[in-house]
């Protein structure tokens, strides 16, 4: 659903992105800069599906529509650098994977469309002015993840209804922590939950924070999305065992 949403998003926006003059041209071909914050394999599938969507819409890359790929690779101070060369080839149309990707592109273009994609919460980043009513240059899909992240305790406590202690993993650095982590000390005063709040800033930090979860005598894990590569990274729930792991 989520594909078939943003290839309507970019087929929308692509015939609004040239001059009527060069939309006349019968040999003008669309040029789709595609901006992530990750790295190639961690987008794989998500660009397959991309471009089988693509071709049912009778757009093959390379032949009808040049899609140029820009990965950070996690390092977000690369990314102005690279929405520059996307500027440079003259894209007509900039799709964003991941809150981080998007600000960039926000930052270096009014003009240039963008469609943005994993983004947590778009209103409160900034890059709209409404979900009803985008405004500006920037439309695409949310994640929902703030809003969602209030949802996955109270499944916790549906699953386990003695649940009264939980921690909860976040990356401080990550946009949508403060948002996410305000939802869910929502729902934990409305089921009565007491939370410790543990921040996980790179992998090596992991195995730390579950020992801190058993030492407080947590019964559950809320894992929300952060890292380096928050469009790869699902919201989880996972009891501790042990020293570190899930179960």
């Amino acid at each position: 659903m989520k594909s078939k949403s943003l290839l309507w998003l970019l087929i929308t926006v692509l015939p609004t992105t040239a001059p009527f003059a060069q939309a006349q041209q019968a040999n003008k071909v669309p040029r789709v800069g595609s901006l992530y914050a990750g790295s190639p394999s961690n987008q794989s599938a998500r660009i397959e599906a991309f471009r089988q969507g693509l071709r049912e819409l009778g757009y093959v890359e390379g032949k009808n529509i040049i899609i140029d790929y820009r990965y950070a690779e996690g390092k977000y101070d690369r990314l102005p650098a690279l929405v520059a060369e996307l500027m440079r080839l003259k894209v007509d149309v900039i799709i964003t994977g991941g809150g981080p990707a998007t600000r960039a592109a926000k930052e270096a273009t009014s003009t240039i469309p963008i469609v943005m994609t994993n983004e947590g919460d778009p209103v409160g980043s900034g890059f709209v002015a409404s979900l009803a009513r985008p405004g500006g240059n920037i439309t695409g899909l949310s994640t929902l993840a703030p809003e969602l992240s209030g949802k996955r305790l109270e499944l916790l406590k549906e699953i386990v209804p003695r649940l009264s202690r939980v921690a909860v993993f976040g990356t401080s650095t990550n946009p949508n922590t403060a948002q996410s982590l305000s939802e869910v000390e929502l729902a934990a005063k409305a089921i009565g939950v007491k939370l410790q709040y543990l921040d996980v800033l790179s992998p090596k930090d992991i195995e730390t924070a579950f020992r801190a979860a058993t030492k407080g005598r947590a019964e559950a894990v809320l894992m929300m999305v952060s890292g380096p590569h928050p469009q790869s990274s699902p919201n989880t729930g996972c009891r501790p065992r042990g020293k570190a792991g899930c179960r």
